[in-house]
């Protein structure tokens, strides 16, 4: 199998985390939406990160489908989701608050470095970036009542989501206004499936 897509996507870089948790084998592709736009088209013409080719040349894409798809192949002491269903759907929740704090990071970055200066719209920025720092809120307020957060897809994606952030547009988010988060990335961080798979 192969993993197309940058590590500094944040969702190619929760699948990659997440295949590794769920002790799958793959090959990581490291092809840019950008700068190798053709030969990722050759792969998938739909060029949209992170890809997955599955060993019968399928193609998956979006990283919620690709790890559901996942998560069903894996025996119990491995799955990510917890099963009960009120457990499954806090863990969502957090899963949730992380994939819209990606969604509106790219979406700073985005406006940033794609629209020419005289063309931002900062009523838009300042909509999209209320709605980054209201995500990270709930999960500041959620992690605080579970420092020790178990290694849920959840959790995953909390981590992967704050590091992006950081990565990206640090001067956007005080992370001294988020302490537990902070706290919490920097604790996944330090695991080895973490560490095989940096931001780069």
């Amino acid at each position: 199998m192969k993993l197309v897509g940058m590590l500094d996507s944040p969702y190619v870089r929760r699948v990659a985390i997440s295949l590794d948790l769920y002790g799958v084998d793959f090959e990581h592709q490291p092809l840019s939406v950008f700068s190798t736009y053709e030969q990722f088209a050759r792969i998938n013409p739909v060029v949209k990160a992170p890809s997955l080719v599955l060993d019968d040349s399928t193609v998956l894409m979006d990283s919620s489908l690709i790890l559901d798809y996942f998560e069903a192949l894996a025996p119990a002491d491995r799955k990510l989701l917890p099963q009960p269903a009120s457990a499954r759907a806090q863990d969502l929740q957090l899963t949730g608050l992380a994939l819209a704090a990606c969604e509106k990071t790219v979406q700073i970055v985005y406006e940033h470095n794609l629209r020419p200066a005289e063309k931002l719209h900062e009523p838009w920025l300042d909509r999209v970036t209320g709605q980054l720092l209201a995500a990270y809120s709930a999960l500041e307020k959620r992690l605080a009542h579970a420092p020790n957060q178990a290694l849920t897809q959840g959790a995953v994606s909390a981590a992967v989501a704050w590091s992006f952030s950081q990565f990206k547009i640090a001067s956007m988010v005080d992370a001294e206004a988020f302490p537990h988060l902070q706290l919490h990335a920097r604790r996944l961080e330090e695991h080895p499936a973490f560490k095989r798979y940096p931001i780069e």
